[in-house]
């Protein structure tokens, strides 16, 4: 017989990751009769906001907006400023100077508004690792004021959504990753916001997963839902519509990854397929007029003003180093080209 597990469910009242307790949610989405279409063309409007730690600027007047029903990319490498930007958003950390609004609501003064009326998502999960997927879902929908038949219908809505089903009684400490992300962004909507803050919600997931839960965001996005989502995968952010590059606490760019790469990169892209190109690096960095050197996995990418001219020069160098070249053409940029060289302009 299998030994009955003593498992604790957590108390109502516990406060969730982000601050709410269940008496701060004791409103629905629609008690207070707000439509996405009330929202106008934003859903969050920020102008110059920045936010100090003694002398420390981590967040340095950022300007930024999001239209209401797409997912919204923010970029950029640890440190930079997405989570502090994020908990300002929240109401959970009060900004030094600057201004911002979610769903029409000032982040200062109406931090509880807001809060009620989003789901977030971290890149730790927020799940509780001994209740079953079931339970997971009963606690957040009860904690945001879901109940009864309403948490009934939204729990089959989750689980079919996550592809869940059958898994209602399994534990949380045994699921994958993948399937636990799925999870916790079930709990995040299980109260229908109208709009989702996710922190690097891909962390350490496997690449097929990764690409489940995106396609997840677009089915939320073309239902409305509004979505910022922080990333430091470059290829994540070609999902998204719009985009904000921000390192050490400024925004460096922004508009859609077609705007910006049209926009914001200067010089033309030569990729390199060739040996030893660890060593081909060096010797391309030796030559005059290149901008920029870096690997790409197993490739190497130049940046430089008109660089096709400049390919007969490169091949002489790695023929001297005796590299041989098996593909070299000029390509597009990628965001990653675009960022790595936007950060060291």
């Amino acid at each position: 017989m299998r030994k009955k597990e003593n498992r604790q469910v957590p108390n109502q009242t516990q406060t969730s990751d982000f601050g709410l307790q269940t008496s701060d949610l004791g409103l629905q989405t629609s008690d207070l009769g707000l439509q996405t279409s009330d929202l106008g063309l934003y859903t969050v409007e920020v102008a110059d906001l920045t936010k100090r730690f003694g002398d420390f600027i981590a967040v340095d007047g950022v300007t930024f907006s999001i239209r209401s029903g797409e997912i919204f990319g923010f970029l950029g490498p640890n440190g930079a400023g997405k989570t502090t930007t994020i908990r300002m958003l929240l109401g959970l950390l009060r900004p030094s100077s600057g201004r911002a609004s979610v769903l029409g609501f000032d982040v200062v003064r109406q931090p509880e508004e807001i809060r009620r009326h989003i789901g977030y998502m971290s890149q730790r999960f927020s799940l509780y690792q001994d209740l079953t997927v079931g339970e997971n879902l009963d606690f957040y929908g009860r904690t945001y004021g879901v109940r009864g038949a309403r948490l009934r219908q939204r729990k089959r809505f989750v689980v079919e959504m996550a592809g869940l089903e059958g898994r209602e009684r399994e534990l949380t400490r045994n699921l994958s990753g993948g399937w636990k992300q799925r999870l916790a962004l079930g709990t995040a909507i299980l109260h229908e916001p109208q709009m989702l803050f996710l922190d690097e919600p891909t962390a350490g997931v496997d690449p097929i997963s990764r690409r489940a839960f995106w396609d997840l965001l677009y089915q939320l996005a073309e239902g409305g839902t509004t979505i910022l989502v922080t990333t430091h995968y470059m290829d994540e952010a070609e999902h998204c519509q719009d985009l904000a590059f921000i390192h050490g606490g400024r925004i460096i760019a922004q508009g859609s990854p077609a705007e910006i790469k049209l926009h914001e990169m200067k010089g033309q892209v030569l990729e390199i397929d060739c040996d030893r190109p660890e060593t081909a690096i060096g010797v391309l960095r030796q030559i005059d007029g290149l901008d920029e050197v870096a690997l790409y996995g197993a490739l190497i990418h130049v940046v430089g003003k008109d660089v096709a001219k400049r390919c007969v020069a490169i091949e002489q160098a790695l023929a001297k180093a005796s590299i041989q070249i098996q593909a070299m053409d000029v390509i597009a940029p990628s965001l990653e080209d675009v960022f790595i060289a936007r950060v060291r302009r």
